[in-house]
């Protein structure tokens, strides 16, 4: 029994189809050999989850909460060991990959206080002669499939609530990043995590696990977060069962900066929201517009931030670490490429290593982009910030908003009143003004338009784990 076996009714299994490598992308060497789950593996999993879920469901709501609590606490606790783990498997820089244990542990915080104060409601019918009791019950069991950028937060992300909630999960991690899932699961137990509750099969046939899970009937609620593709799938899937469903997709993030803004901390917003995680997140700022009064200022600036920049294995202290995979370079080659016979100009980048078998690729920095370069359609997934000049509201309004996406947006505005009503008229679920950062467990994540369905995090986020039901009460009259 080890950490690299499926995780199904609190016990580590093997699976059905033998074992996958998880390689470290900075080296391109195995890491670990991890279960391989298997389509009965995945009835195995929801066989425990629907099992624990007539007793988990009905347990206190405080009770659940001291399990989400002490897990927080337990994160906190292995903040440094989860880093290196996340680091390693992830390829992220050990301040990246620590940050994101802190803000996944998070969750299990805030939806700890949140699973303990779950209301209703109660009326008067408007015609008399009755009274409405509202209240609600969790969903059920819910299958969770989550990406390998963010393999911590990702997983809290959607687990925490749904536990606060009542129900039960199915968890699919991605294949590139299983082993954050699994040390997160030993935490859980340690912290009392009932046998059943949360189930883990991790599998490099990810469609038939989560095909499995969405033909049961047992399952009734899916959670995903990837691309926009796969979501449209699995919307199509759910559809034939009517499964509630929640999807956190693709973005094509814009940052706009205008002529009046501060330009230093522009810049630094900039470094936060392209470059984190070496720009491989849905929140990524993909196409940066510069007022053109500004222009060449702000590209010398970031561009002397980003030449700066440490490039490589975490381990040796990197501010940016490799990409995810051998195709993730050749994509963010082709893109840079493109860009450039479109007549984009490279003007600085970073030096990366030379002799590693990793999947390196400099993080650079393009002006004189065509607004309808290939580039600023097309999600990145990489540490490249082409720049795209403006020069009114309006104009930039419209590149912002010329995408099928809207997940994140970024606004850099030296008048406050200025950079809301940019951020207001961009078509985005959340805009960060005059900062390069969205995410936080106390807010509403998600996106608009093809970017996806339903909110994570905040109040929002218990909800998408619950049915309502209303009650309506014989009342006669006095």
């Amino acid at each position: 029994m080890t950490a690299t076996d499926l995780f199904i009714d609190n016990e580590w299994l093997p699976g059905a189809n033998g074992t996958f490598d998880v390689v470290d992308p900075a080296t391109g060497e195995t890491i670990r050999a991890v279960s391989d789950g298997s389509e009965a593996d995945a009835t195995a999993a929801v066989d425990a989850a629907a099992k624990a879920l007539k007793t988990w469901r009905h347990l206190p709501p405080r009770e659940r909460s001291e399990i989400l609590r002490r897990t927080f606490e337990l994160m906190i606790r292995d903040r440094d060991e989860l880093g290196e783990l996340i680091a390693a498997e992830n390829g992220k820089s050990l301040t990246d990959a620590k940050g994101e244990v802190t803000y996944s542990a998070e969750f299990f915080r805030w939806f700890a206080e949140e699973g303990v104060r779950m209301g209703g409601d109660y009326g008067v019918a408007p015609a008399g002669g009755t009274r409405t009791l509202v209240t609600h019950h969790p969903v059920g069991v819910a299958a969770l499939i989550t990406p390998w950028n963010f393999p911590a937060a990702m997983a809290t992300r959607k687990i925490a609530p749904a536990l606060a909630a009542g129900c039960t999960v199915v968890l699919k991690p991605a294949s590139e990043t299983p082993l954050t899932a699994f040390a997160i699961a030993r935490l859980m137990v340690e912290a009392g995590l009932p046998a059943g509750v949360v189930n883990i099969v991790p599998s490099s046939s990810a469609g038939k696990v989560v095909t499995t899970w969405l033909e049961d009937p047992r399952v009734r609620k899916v959670s995903f977060t990837g691309s926009t593709g796969i979501g449209s799938v699995l919307l199509k899937q759910a559809a034939d069962r009517i499964v509630n469903s929640s999807m956190e997709l693709g973005g094509n993030a814009p940052l706009i900066v205008t002529d009046d803004a501060d330009l230093d901390a522009a810049v630094e917003g900039t470094m936060i929201a392209k470059f984190r995680g070496g720009g491989q997140a849905c929140t990524a700022a993909n196409r940066l517009y510069v007022h053109a009064d500004v222009a060449e200022e702000f590209a010398r600036k970031l561009g002397e931030k980003v030449a700066s920049l440490k490039v490589g294995p975490a381990a040796d202290g990197s501010d940016i670490g490799p990409l995810i995979n051998a195709k993730a370079v050749d994509k963010t080659n082709a893109l840079l490429a493109g860009a450039i016979e479109a007549g984009a100009r490279v003007t600085h980048e970073a030096s990366v290593p030379s002799d590693s078998k990793g999947y390196w690729f400099p993080p650079t920095v393009l002006v004189d982009v065509p607004a309808d370069a290939e580039i600023v359609h097309e999600e990145i997934f990489g540490p490249i910030a082409p720049i795209v000049t403006w020069t009114t509201d309006d104009e930039v309004i419209g590149y912002a908003n010329d995408t099928e996406m809207g997940l994140a947006a970024y606004v850099y505005a030296g008048e406050l009143q200025r950079g809301i009503r940019l951020g207001e008229a961009i078509e985005a679920g959340m805009v960060g003004v005059n900062r390069g950062l969205v995410s936080d467990p106390a807010a509403p994540f998600g996106g608009m338009k093809q970017s996806g369905i339903g909110r994570e995090g905040a109040r929002m986020g218990l909800e998408e784990f619950q049915e309502t039901q209303y009650l309506s009460i014989a009342w006669p009259e006095d």
